[in-house]
């Protein structure tokens, strides 16, 4: 993943010094007569509604604090500028973005215009141009609220560690700036206390994840070695060549490594390699059980849906999930015929808070242990209409559980850091419209640049 800047101390102290000094002089009588994007991207690093004073009469400074509250209750990170209709539009949200330097949604209302763009890992392109959309033609309080609300159950991230700071909706307020360049001045202690605030929380639910999944792995690590054991392989038996004694070895190297990773995981996405590394020994065992029988070497294929420690599949086979559409999954002899014979497969189930349920109904931290088992570009189809797969599709998820699995998660910066000019012009690129259509596409200057 890239460097963060901004996650360490010194980073943060950067992005507090640019802002204290371009918010000082957006409070000078000269800087408020002509706002420009940096007066905006100051604002917006400190709170998360803007209103330029020459559109205040679009949104009442009470209705921009409810707005503001709303958003910092919800921890995400939405921003949201109300600006005259004549300011200045070309390449606005790319400029608004570099100018802020923190991943999240941005939503304008121009005028009577609106529209928004939004970091990838944060919320897809067709998310935003769907709810830009669904809110075109409403008054500016109505708009900013109904856009607000569907778009916090739908993106990933956590808010900016600079929010939180006195302001006003209509830009900096005097103690904002104060506490600023106090926190600038002081040091270490006030801005290690700014970047740590999200990251508990985020800390707290990861290792509660973890915890949840070590008992699942434990019991993936026990299975394999009882597999071992029961192979009963010598390598120096009867009938043993360099070639099983290296499938042996295999098994035993991906033992031991699923045991060290396990050990040294701290977060649910590490289980991704412990399952990656038991599925290559178990593939490793099916090898060597084939050499000593005489058989052929199977192919490598999958480990069985319906559970992994099953071994790898030897076909596909239909299966509907409850409430589902049907799709061809991965399965061991056993349950190939239990579903020919019309009975149900033997799932692996995990205990939740309503009790056993199969792990595609079990809740998001199960994402990194499939993952590990069937790899990022087969599992999306596999969990399609399965509670798990329907985490993994949110764009919060790869935020929070790690990302690489398939059409599931993309990567790159959470919601809510500071990444600076490190973002995809894409995501903020095309012309006022493009993010969702509405009534106002190819209208004069935002028509090209916004």
């Amino acid at each position: 993943m890239k460097a963060v800047l901004a996650r360490g101390l010194p980073g943060l102290l950067i992005a507090l010094t640019l802002a204290a000094l371009v918010a000082l002089t957006a409070a000078t009588p000269h800087a408020q007569a002509t706002t420009d994007v940096g007066t905006v991207a100051a604002a917006l690093r400190e709170s998360p509604v803007y209103v330029d004073p020459a559109a205040s009469a679009q949104l009442s400074p009470t209705d921009a604090g409810a707005l503001a509250k709303k958003i910092e209750k919800a921890d995400k990170p939405i921003f949201v500028a109300v600006l005259p209709a004549d300011f200045p539009t070309q390449n606005l949200f790319q400029n608004l973005r570099t100018a802020t330097g923190i991943t999240g949604l941005y939503a304008i209302r121009l005028g009577d215009r609106f529209d928004a763009r939004a970091d990838s890992s944060v919320m897809s392109r067709t998310a935003v141009q769907n709810l830009v959309t669904s809110v075109q033609g409403e008054t500016t309080k109505t708009q900013l609220n109904d856009f607000t609300d569907r778009a916090l159950p739908n993106m990933g991230g956590s808010a900016p560690a600079t929010w939180g700071n006195d302001t006003g909706s209509g830009g900096v307020s005097t103690s904002a700036l104060i506490a600023v360049a106090a926190v600038v001045v002081a040091g270490g202690a006030g801005a290690y206390t700014l970047v740590r605030r999200n990251r508990h929380r985020r800390a707290q639910e990861q290792q509660e994840a973890l915890d949840k999944l070590r008992v699942v792995v434990d019991e993936d690590i026990t299975a394999f070695g009882e597999e071992l054991d029961r192979l009963d392989f010598h390598p120096a038996e009867a009938g043993a060549d360099d070639t099983m004694r290296a499938d042996y070895e295999r098994a035993l190297d991906a033992y031991e490594q699923a045991k060290s990773n396990m050990a040294a995981a701290q977060r649910p996405e590490d289980v991704r390699g412990v399952t990656q590394s038991l599925e290559d020994g178990r593939f490793s065992l099916a090898v060597l059980a084939a050499r000593r029988e005489g058989r052929p070497i199977p192919e490598r294929r999958a480990p069985c849906f319906f559970d992994p420690r099953h071994g790898p599949s030897v076909a596909d086979a239909t299966w509907t999930p409850a409430g589902g559409a049907s799709r061809e999954v991965p399965v061991c002899a056993a349950d190939r015929a239990r579903l020919a014979d019309g009975a149900d497969p033997a799932i692996r189930e995990v205990e939740t808070d309503y009790g056993r349920r199969p792990y595609w109904d079990a809740g998001p931290a199960y994402g990194p242990w499939a993952g590990g088992y069937f790899g990022g570009g087969l599992l999306p189809g596999l969990l399609v209409g399965t509670l798990l797969g329907s985490i993994m599709s949110s764009p919060s998820y790869a935020a929070d559980y790690g990302s690489g699995y398939g059409d599931f998660g993309g990567a790159g910066y959470d919601g809510g850091d500071v990444s600076g000019a490190d973002f995809e012009p894409g995501d903020f690129g095309g012309g006022f419209g493009d993010g969702g259509g509405g009534d106002f596409g190819g209208g004069g200057d935002f028509g090209g640049g916004f």
